[in-house]
């Protein structure tokens, strides 16, 4: 499949006619010679890469969006389905290619591509073939974009934001993991539910591993600045850490509930990867708990890991890890969570 993308040969024998549709004012200046637009690849049209293209392409974050899959057929459908509403979209051009050399000169690659777990099958096993799958996709895309950021979404997603960083040769700032911003997102909702308020006013983190090993920051969770632990002791109302456990369990189930009930999950990670990207195209400077490089952080020093930590993203992509004040407790499950990882990790040989 050759690469495809909105035509302006609509002239005799392919002429291209905007030179004539559009006539120049009197004592105008010729075009510069070269332009800096933000452009955005997604690797895997799946319904992940999906949402998350459909979500960048609503939210007017890129000039310029590519679309890499190895199914051809599908791939040159979803560029049309989004083209087609180019009428009540931000401009934005839309291309798509079978070949990685489309995301050439991309400033945020998204990866999503990833090999799904066969019933029965180990998680090592699982990551051993994305490994293999990886060693295909991470290369051509660092060298198409040597000054770009890599974002990556497929799972186990902290072992293959540790496998990408290896294989990418990129700085650890520019090799992010999309980690825990999205069950941080559900442990906000939660316990905004509870407390019958916006979840945008509340904060709180799920940091470590994107899996079973997380760690619910209980500690530093505030709704409208409110520390909500230390009210409650100050104001003697008795809690059970069974339900905050119960919470912790119902956000790390979460994925789980809704790939149950519809198959998959798309529009939540879409939402998430898009948040992302925002904080990162457009040099916001926020906070996110994101898989990043945790070696020397929060007393973890078992070797290179990746993990989710309260992480300030930018232009030129971790700016640097929040010194979040946790309980002793909290520090020793993170530990824990890392060396999870770090387990599976150390059998991959790379």
């Amino acid at each position: 499949m050759h690469k495809s993308g909105s035509s302006l040969a609509l002239g005799p024998g392919g002429l291209d006619i905007a030179q004539s549709f559009f006539k120049p004012i009197h004592g105008s200046s010729p075009p510069p010679t070269t332009t800096r637009t933000i452009k955005v690849s997604v690797i895997g049209v799946g319904n992940v890469g999906m949402a998350i293209a459909q979500t960048i392409l609503t939210q007017d974050l890129a000039a310029e969006i590519a679309l890499v899959d190895v199914n051809a057929d599908k791939l040159r459908g979803e560029m049309l389905d989004l083209q087609h509403a180019a009428a009540f979209l931000p401009r934005t051009t839309i291309s798509a290619s079978v070949d990685y050399s489309i995301t050439k000169g991309s400033d945020l690659i998204i990866v999503t591509a990833g090999a799904r777990q066969i019933p029965g099958e180990s998680r090592l096993n699982l990551l051993q073939r994305n490994l293999a799958l990886f060693s295909k996709i991470i290369p051509p895309l660092s060298a198409g974009s040597p000054d770009g950021i890599l974002l990556i979404v497929s799972n186990p997603v902290d072992a293959l934001t540790y496998v990408a960083w290896k294989l990418s040769g990129f700085p650890a700032n520019r090799v992010i993991g999309s980690g825990t911003n999205l069950d941080s997102s559900r442990f906000r909702f939660l316990i905004a539910n509870h407390l019958d308020v916006n979840a945008q006013d509340v904060h709180a983190y799920i940091m470590g591993e994107h899996g079973d090993s997380s760690v619910a920051l209980w500690s530093s969770i505030s709704v409208g600045g409110v520390p909500i632990l230390s009210f409650l002791e100050r104001q003697q109302i008795a809690y059970e850490k069974q339900t905050l456990e119960k919470i912790h369990k119902e956000v790390i189930q979460g994925a789980y509930e809704v790939i149950g009930l519809k198959g998959y999950t798309s529009w939540a990670i879409g939402y998430s990867v898009a948040n992302l990207a925002r904080t990162i195209l457009r040099d916001q400077h926020r906070v996110h708990p994101v898989s990043v490089l945790a070696k020397g952080l929060y007393g973890i020093d078992v070797g290179d890991v990746f993990l989710s930590l309260p992480t300030q993203l930018g232009r030129n992509g971790v700016l640097g890890v929040t010194n979040l004040h946790i309980s002793e407790e909290e520090s020793q499950q993170l530990k824990k969570s890392a060396t999870t990882i770090l387990e599976v990790q150390s059998q991959l040989g790379i």
